[in-house]
Protein backbone atom coordinates (compact mmCIF):
# COMPACT_ATOMS: atom_id res chain seq x y z
CA UNK A 1 0.00 0.00 0.00
CA UNK A 2 1.40 3.39 -1.05
CA UNK A 3 -0.72 5.53 1.25
CA UNK A 4 -1.49 5.19 4.97
CA UNK A 5 -4.52 3.07 5.80
CA UNK A 6 -6.52 5.12 8.26
CA UNK A 7 -8.56 2.91 10.58
CA UNK A 8 -8.97 5.23 13.57
CA UNK A 9 -12.11 7.13 12.65
CA UNK A 10 -13.44 6.94 16.22
CA UNK A 11 -10.54 9.20 17.22
CA UNK A 12 -11.14 11.74 14.46
CA UNK A 13 -12.10 11.87 10.80
CA UNK A 14 -10.86 13.49 7.63
CA UNK A 15 -12.61 16.81 7.00
CA UNK A 16 -14.64 16.65 3.79
CA UNK A 17 -13.55 19.05 1.01
CA UNK A 18 -17.16 20.29 0.86
CA UNK A 19 -16.90 21.19 4.54
CA UNK A 20 -13.66 23.10 4.02
CA UNK A 21 -15.23 24.97 1.10
CA UNK A 22 -18.28 25.87 3.18
CA UNK A 23 -16.12 27.20 6.02
CA UNK A 24 -13.67 29.17 3.92
CA UNK A 25 -15.68 32.39 3.32
CA UNK A 26 -16.23 32.88 7.05
CA UNK A 27 -12.55 33.35 7.84
CA UNK A 28 -11.78 36.41 5.73
CA UNK A 29 -14.82 37.41 3.65
CA UNK A 30 -17.82 37.18 5.99
CA UNK A 31 -15.80 37.61 9.16
CA UNK A 32 -18.32 39.67 11.11
CA UNK A 33 -19.31 38.83 14.66
CA UNK A 34 -22.79 37.27 14.47
CA UNK A 35 -23.76 39.02 17.71
CA UNK A 36 -23.24 42.47 16.17
CA UNK A 37 -26.29 44.42 14.98
CA UNK A 38 -24.96 45.97 11.75
CA UNK A 39 -25.86 44.40 8.40
CA UNK A 40 -22.33 43.19 7.60
CA UNK A 41 -22.57 40.74 10.52
CA UNK A 42 -25.83 39.41 9.11
CA UNK A 43 -24.08 36.94 6.79
CA UNK A 44 -22.37 35.27 9.73
CA UNK A 45 -25.57 35.16 11.76
CA UNK A 46 -27.50 33.64 8.85
CA UNK A 47 -24.84 30.93 8.47
CA UNK A 48 -24.96 30.12 12.20
CA UNK A 49 -28.76 29.95 12.15
CA UNK A 50 -28.70 27.64 9.12
CA UNK A 51 -26.21 25.26 10.76
CA UNK A 52 -28.20 25.25 13.99
CA UNK A 53 -31.34 24.29 12.08
CA UNK A 54 -29.58 21.45 10.23
CA UNK A 55 -28.21 19.99 13.46
CA UNK A 56 -31.53 20.30 15.26
CA UNK A 57 -33.49 18.67 12.46
CA UNK A 58 -31.10 15.71 12.43
CA UNK A 59 -32.07 14.73 15.98
CA UNK A 60 -35.70 15.86 15.95
CA UNK A 61 -35.01 18.95 18.06
CA UNK A 62 -35.80 22.66 17.77
CA UNK A 63 -33.05 25.05 16.65
CA UNK A 64 -33.29 26.99 19.92
CA UNK A 65 -32.47 23.78 21.82
CA UNK A 66 -29.00 23.53 20.22
CA UNK A 67 -26.15 25.26 22.12
CA UNK A 68 -22.73 25.38 20.51
CA UNK A 69 -19.67 24.30 22.51
CA UNK A 70 -15.98 23.74 21.86
CA UNK A 71 -16.56 19.99 21.50
CA UNK A 72 -18.02 16.89 23.08
CA UNK A 73 -16.00 17.06 26.30
CA UNK A 74 -17.23 20.56 27.05
CA UNK A 75 -20.80 19.51 26.30
CA UNK A 76 -20.50 16.55 28.69
CA UNK A 77 -19.03 18.78 31.41
CA UNK A 78 -21.74 21.37 30.95
CA UNK A 79 -24.61 18.89 31.06
CA UNK A 80 -23.42 17.14 34.21
CA UNK A 81 -22.01 20.02 36.25
CA UNK A 82 -24.79 22.48 35.46
CA UNK A 83 -27.53 19.91 36.05
CA UNK A 84 -25.96 18.95 39.36
CA UNK A 85 -25.81 22.57 40.46
CA UNK A 86 -29.34 23.36 39.31
CA UNK A 87 -30.87 20.29 40.99
CA UNK A 88 -28.77 20.34 44.14
CA UNK A 89 -31.76 21.24 46.28
CA UNK A 90 -33.53 18.02 45.27
CA UNK A 91 -30.58 15.75 45.88
CA UNK A 92 -26.97 14.95 45.10
CA UNK A 93 -27.14 11.47 43.59
CA UNK A 94 -26.04 10.82 39.99
CA UNK A 95 -26.14 7.57 38.03
CA UNK A 96 -23.76 6.78 35.20
CA UNK A 97 -21.98 3.69 33.84
CA UNK A 98 -18.51 2.26 34.26
CA UNK A 99 -17.78 2.48 30.52
CA UNK A 100 -18.41 6.19 29.93
CA UNK A 101 -15.93 8.47 28.20
CA UNK A 102 -13.53 10.14 30.63
CA UNK A 103 -15.25 13.48 29.98
CA UNK A 104 -18.16 12.01 31.94
CA UNK A 105 -16.23 9.88 34.44
CA UNK A 106 -13.79 12.62 35.43
CA UNK A 107 -16.61 15.14 35.73
CA UNK A 108 -18.41 12.76 38.08
CA UNK A 109 -15.22 12.32 40.09
CA UNK A 110 -14.99 16.11 40.38
CA UNK A 111 -18.56 16.30 41.66
CA UNK A 112 -17.91 13.48 44.12
CA UNK A 113 -15.30 15.68 45.76
CA UNK A 114 -18.00 18.35 46.04
CA UNK A 115 -20.25 16.06 48.04
CA UNK A 116 -22.25 14.34 45.32
CA UNK A 117 -22.79 10.58 45.35
CA UNK A 118 -22.15 8.68 42.13
CA UNK A 119 -23.48 5.23 41.25
CA UNK A 120 -21.52 3.52 38.47
CA UNK A 121 -23.63 0.89 36.74
CA UNK A 122 -22.06 -2.39 35.74
CA UNK A 123 -22.32 -3.66 32.18
CA UNK A 124 -22.50 -7.21 30.88
CA UNK A 125 -19.75 -8.97 28.93
CA UNK A 126 -20.87 -7.18 25.76
CA UNK A 127 -20.91 -3.75 27.36
CA UNK A 128 -24.69 -3.33 27.74
CA UNK A 129 -26.49 -1.66 30.65
CA UNK A 130 -28.90 -3.78 32.68
CA UNK A 131 -32.19 -1.89 32.96
CA UNK A 132 -33.20 -3.66 36.15
CA UNK A 133 -29.94 -2.62 37.81
CA UNK A 134 -30.63 0.95 36.69
CA UNK A 135 -34.07 0.87 38.27
CA UNK A 136 -32.66 -0.50 41.52
CA UNK A 137 -30.06 2.27 41.62
CA UNK A 138 -32.63 5.08 41.51
CA UNK A 139 -33.21 6.85 44.82
CA UNK A 140 -35.45 9.72 45.93
CA UNK A 141 -32.42 12.03 45.72
CA UNK A 142 -31.34 10.93 42.21
CA UNK A 143 -31.12 14.03 40.03
CA UNK A 144 -29.36 12.88 36.86
CA UNK A 145 -28.71 9.79 34.75
CA UNK A 146 -25.90 10.01 32.18
CA UNK A 147 -25.34 7.03 29.85
CA UNK A 148 -23.62 7.19 26.47
CA UNK A 149 -25.53 6.29 23.31
CA UNK A 150 -22.72 4.12 21.95
CA UNK A 151 -19.38 3.24 23.44
CA UNK A 152 -16.34 4.89 21.88
CA UNK A 153 -14.09 1.86 22.35
CA UNK A 154 -16.14 -1.30 21.78
CA UNK A 155 -18.97 0.22 19.74
CA UNK A 156 -21.85 -1.26 21.76
CA UNK A 157 -25.09 0.68 21.33
CA UNK A 158 -26.95 1.09 24.62
CA UNK A 159 -30.76 0.76 25.06
CA UNK A 160 -31.11 4.52 25.25
CA UNK A 161 -34.85 4.69 24.59
CA UNK A 162 -35.56 2.36 27.51
CA UNK A 163 -33.09 4.15 29.80
CA UNK A 164 -34.70 7.45 28.90
CA UNK A 165 -38.16 6.04 29.58
CA UNK A 166 -37.05 4.96 33.08
CA UNK A 167 -35.61 8.41 33.76
CA UNK A 168 -38.77 10.12 32.51
CA UNK A 169 -41.00 7.88 34.62
CA UNK A 170 -39.08 8.90 37.76
CA UNK A 171 -38.79 12.59 36.85
CA UNK A 172 -34.98 12.43 36.55
CA UNK A 173 -32.94 14.40 34.03
CA UNK A 174 -31.33 12.18 31.40
CA UNK A 175 -28.15 13.08 29.53
CA UNK A 176 -26.53 10.97 26.82
CA UNK A 177 -23.06 11.36 25.37
CA UNK A 178 -23.92 10.95 21.70
CA UNK A 179 -20.50 11.89 20.33
CA UNK A 180 -19.76 8.54 18.67
CA UNK A 181 -23.34 7.95 17.50
CA UNK A 182 -24.36 11.34 16.11
CA UNK A 183 -24.41 11.28 12.33
CA UNK A 184 -23.70 7.55 12.20
CA UNK A 185 -26.97 6.05 13.42
CA UNK A 186 -30.49 7.53 13.55
CA UNK A 187 -31.18 9.60 16.67
CA UNK A 188 -34.39 11.27 17.80
CA UNK A 189 -34.43 13.08 21.12
CA UNK A 190 -38.14 12.51 21.69
CA UNK A 191 -38.00 8.79 20.92
CA UNK A 192 -34.87 8.49 23.08
CA UNK A 193 -36.48 10.44 25.95
CA UNK A 194 -33.31 12.49 26.42
CA UNK A 195 -33.13 15.89 28.08
CA UNK A 196 -29.55 16.64 27.03
CA UNK A 197 -27.32 15.22 24.28
CA UNK A 198 -23.67 15.92 23.46
CA UNK A 199 -22.20 15.82 19.95
CA UNK A 200 -18.96 16.75 18.19
CA UNK A 201 -18.17 17.73 14.60
CA UNK A 202 -14.83 15.99 14.13
CA UNK A 203 -16.40 12.53 14.44
CA UNK A 204 -18.45 13.12 11.26
CA UNK A 205 -15.86 14.63 8.90
CA UNK A 206 -16.25 18.11 10.32
CA UNK A 207 -13.69 20.42 11.96
CA UNK A 208 -12.18 19.91 15.39
CA UNK A 209 -13.02 22.27 18.23
CA UNK A 210 -16.77 22.56 17.72
CA UNK A 211 -19.66 20.61 19.22
CA UNK A 212 -23.07 21.16 20.69
CA UNK A 213 -25.19 20.37 23.69
CA UNK A 214 -28.88 19.76 23.07
CA UNK A 215 -30.92 21.00 26.03
CA UNK A 216 -34.62 20.22 25.92
CA UNK A 217 -36.82 23.29 26.24
CA UNK A 218 -37.96 23.66 29.84
CA UNK A 219 -34.91 21.96 31.36
CA UNK A 220 -33.54 24.24 34.06
CA UNK A 221 -29.75 24.07 34.08
CA UNK A 222 -27.29 26.86 34.71
CA UNK A 223 -25.00 28.71 32.35
CA UNK A 224 -21.62 27.07 31.86
CA UNK A 225 -19.45 29.99 30.70
CA UNK A 226 -20.23 33.46 32.02
CA UNK A 227 -19.61 36.67 30.11
CA UNK A 228 -21.65 37.83 27.15
CA UNK A 229 -25.22 37.01 26.16
CA UNK A 230 -24.38 34.49 23.42
CA UNK A 231 -26.33 31.23 23.10
CA UNK A 232 -29.37 32.72 24.81
CA UNK A 233 -27.23 33.73 27.80
CA UNK A 234 -26.29 30.13 28.56
CA UNK A 235 -22.82 29.91 27.03
CA UNK A 236 -20.85 33.14 26.70
CA UNK A 237 -18.13 33.70 24.14
CA UNK A 238 -17.88 34.83 20.53
CA UNK A 239 -19.24 32.11 18.27
CA UNK A 240 -16.82 30.05 16.20
CA UNK A 241 -18.57 30.83 12.93
CA UNK A 242 -16.33 28.83 10.54
CA UNK A 243 -16.48 25.82 12.88
CA UNK A 244 -20.26 26.05 13.22
CA UNK A 245 -20.69 26.32 9.47
CA UNK A 246 -18.41 23.31 8.99
CA UNK A 247 -20.35 21.34 11.60
CA UNK A 248 -23.60 22.12 9.83
CA UNK A 249 -22.25 21.08 6.44
CA UNK A 250 -20.71 17.88 7.80
CA UNK A 251 -24.00 17.00 9.49
CA UNK A 252 -25.97 17.73 6.34
CA UNK A 253 -23.77 15.29 4.40
CA UNK A 254 -23.85 12.70 7.19
CA UNK A 255 -27.65 12.73 7.39
CA UNK A 256 -28.00 12.56 3.58
CA UNK A 257 -25.72 9.51 3.27
CA UNK A 258 -26.21 7.84 6.65
CA UNK A 259 -28.09 4.76 5.42
CA UNK A 260 -25.70 4.03 2.55
CA UNK A 261 -22.57 4.66 4.59
CA UNK A 262 -23.81 2.57 7.51
CA UNK A 263 -24.62 -0.36 5.22
CA UNK A 264 -21.21 -0.23 3.53
CA UNK A 265 -19.27 0.19 6.79
CA UNK A 266 -21.21 -2.63 8.44
CA UNK A 267 -20.42 -5.00 5.57
CA UNK A 268 -16.74 -4.06 5.66
CA UNK A 269 -16.67 -4.28 9.46
CA UNK A 270 -18.18 -7.76 9.45
CA UNK A 271 -15.71 -8.89 6.80
CA UNK A 272 -12.85 -7.64 9.00
CA UNK A 273 -14.26 -9.33 12.11
CA UNK A 274 -14.82 -12.67 10.37
CA UNK A 275 -11.30 -12.75 8.92
CA UNK A 276 -9.59 -11.81 12.18
CA UNK A 277 -11.51 -14.32 14.30
CA UNK A 278 -11.04 -17.09 11.74
CA UNK A 279 -7.37 -16.50 10.94
CA UNK A 280 -5.76 -15.30 14.18
CA UNK A 281 -5.82 -17.86 17.01
CA UNK A 282 -6.78 -16.75 20.54
CA UNK A 283 -8.47 -13.57 19.35
CA UNK A 284 -11.81 -12.27 20.58
CA UNK A 285 -14.25 -9.57 19.55
CA UNK A 286 -15.20 -7.06 22.24
CA UNK A 287 -18.70 -5.62 22.38
CA UNK A 288 -22.01 -6.59 20.84
CA UNK A 289 -21.70 -8.58 17.62
CA UNK A 290 -24.60 -6.89 15.83
CA UNK A 291 -25.86 -4.02 17.98
CA UNK A 292 -22.72 -1.96 17.52
CA UNK A 293 -21.64 1.11 15.59
CA UNK A 294 -21.32 0.40 11.86
CA UNK A 295 -17.58 1.01 11.57
CA UNK A 296 -16.35 -0.28 14.93
CA UNK A 297 -14.29 -3.45 15.43
CA UNK A 298 -12.49 -4.00 18.72
CA UNK A 299 -10.35 -7.08 19.39
CA UNK A 300 -8.17 -8.57 22.09
CA UNK A 301 -5.28 -10.89 21.29
CA UNK A 302 -3.88 -13.04 24.07
CA UNK A 303 -0.15 -12.89 24.83
CA UNK A 304 0.21 -9.57 22.99
CA UNK A 305 1.05 -6.09 24.28
CA UNK A 306 -1.15 -3.57 22.48
CA UNK A 307 1.33 -0.71 22.18
CA UNK A 308 3.91 -2.94 20.47
CA UNK A 309 1.23 -4.11 18.04
CA UNK A 310 0.31 -0.49 17.18
CA UNK A 311 3.93 0.43 16.56
CA UNK A 312 4.37 -2.48 14.16
CA UNK A 313 1.10 -1.64 12.40
CA UNK A 314 2.26 1.96 12.02
CA UNK A 315 5.46 0.74 10.38
CA UNK A 316 3.28 -0.98 7.80
CA UNK A 317 1.28 2.20 7.21
CA UNK A 318 -1.79 1.20 9.24
CA UNK A 319 -3.36 3.63 11.73
CA UNK A 320 -5.28 2.00 14.59
CA UNK A 321 -5.57 2.43 18.34
CA UNK A 322 -5.78 0.47 21.54
CA UNK A 323 -8.71 2.50 22.88
CA UNK A 324 -9.84 6.08 23.29
CA UNK A 325 -7.52 8.74 21.87
CA UNK A 326 -8.04 10.65 25.12
CA UNK A 327 -6.15 7.93 27.04
CA UNK A 328 -3.32 7.50 24.52
CA UNK A 329 -0.02 7.05 26.32
CA UNK A 330 -1.57 5.54 29.43
CA UNK A 331 0.01 2.29 30.61
CA UNK A 332 -3.22 1.15 32.23
CA UNK A 333 -5.55 -1.19 30.32
CA UNK A 334 -8.84 0.19 29.06
CA UNK A 335 -11.40 0.80 31.80
CA UNK A 336 -14.05 -0.30 29.29
CA UNK A 337 -12.43 -3.70 28.74
CA UNK A 338 -11.98 -4.21 32.47
CA UNK A 339 -15.65 -3.31 33.00
CA UNK A 340 -16.78 -6.05 30.60
CA UNK A 341 -14.83 -8.57 32.67
CA UNK A 342 -11.54 -9.02 30.83
CA UNK A 343 -8.44 -9.73 32.94
CA UNK A 344 -5.66 -7.15 32.81
CA UNK A 345 -3.34 -9.31 30.73
CA UNK A 346 -6.00 -9.79 28.04
CA UNK A 347 -7.14 -6.17 28.07
CA UNK A 348 -3.55 -5.06 27.44
CA UNK A 349 -3.67 -6.79 24.04
CA UNK A 350 -6.49 -4.72 22.57
CA UNK A 351 -6.85 -3.21 19.13
CA UNK A 352 -9.60 -0.84 17.95
CA UNK A 353 -10.05 -0.47 14.20
CA UNK A 354 -12.75 2.01 13.19
CA UNK A 355 -13.71 2.25 9.55
CA UNK A 356 -15.27 4.82 7.25
CA UNK A 357 -16.96 4.57 3.87
CA UNK A 358 -13.62 5.63 2.33
CA UNK A 359 -11.94 2.39 3.36
CA UNK A 360 -11.81 -0.52 0.92
CA UNK A 361 -11.85 -4.30 1.06
CA UNK A 362 -8.31 -4.30 -0.30
CA UNK A 363 -7.20 -2.20 2.68
CA UNK A 364 -8.87 -4.64 5.06
CA UNK A 365 -7.17 -7.60 3.36
CA UNK A 366 -3.78 -5.91 3.67
CA UNK A 367 -4.46 -5.02 7.31
CA UNK A 368 -5.42 -8.58 8.27
CA UNK A 369 -2.36 -9.98 6.48
CA UNK A 370 -0.02 -7.58 8.28
CA UNK A 371 -1.79 -8.05 11.61
CA UNK A 372 -1.47 -11.83 11.38
CA UNK A 373 2.28 -11.57 10.75
CA UNK A 374 2.77 -8.99 13.51
CA UNK A 375 0.94 -11.04 16.11
CA UNK A 376 2.86 -14.15 15.17
CA UNK A 377 6.12 -12.20 15.46
CA UNK A 378 5.23 -10.67 18.83
CA UNK A 379 4.01 -13.95 20.25
CA UNK A 380 7.27 -15.52 19.16
CA UNK A 381 9.05 -13.13 21.55
CA UNK A 382 6.65 -13.72 24.44
CA UNK A 383 7.62 -16.09 27.27
CA UNK A 384 3.92 -16.33 28.20
CA UNK A 385 3.11 -17.59 24.71
CA UNK A 386 5.99 -20.07 24.95
CA UNK A 387 4.70 -21.40 28.28
CA UNK A 388 1.17 -21.59 26.90
CA UNK A 389 2.29 -23.63 23.89
CA UNK A 390 4.21 -26.02 26.14
CA UNK A 391 1.12 -26.58 28.29
CA UNK A 392 -1.00 -27.32 25.23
Amino acid sequence: MNKPIYLDNAATTRVYPEVVDAMSPYFAEYFGNPSSIYSFAGKAKEAVDKARSILAKGIGARPEEIYFTAGGSEADNWAIKAAAEACGDKGKHIITSKIEHHAVLHTCEYLKKKGYEITYLDVDEKGSINLEELKRAIRPDTILISVMTANNEIGTIEPIEQIGAVAKEHGILFHTDGVQAFGHIPMDVDAMNVDMLSASAHKINGPKGIGFLYIRKGVKIRSFIHGGAQERQRRAGTLNVPGIVGFGKAAELAFAHMEDHAAYETELRDYLIERVLAEIPHSRLNGERQKRLPGNANFCFRFIEGESMLIWLDRQGICGSSGSACTSGSLDPSHVLLAIGLPHETAHGSLRLTLSYENTKEEIDYTVEQLTEIIERLRGMSPLWEDFCKEE
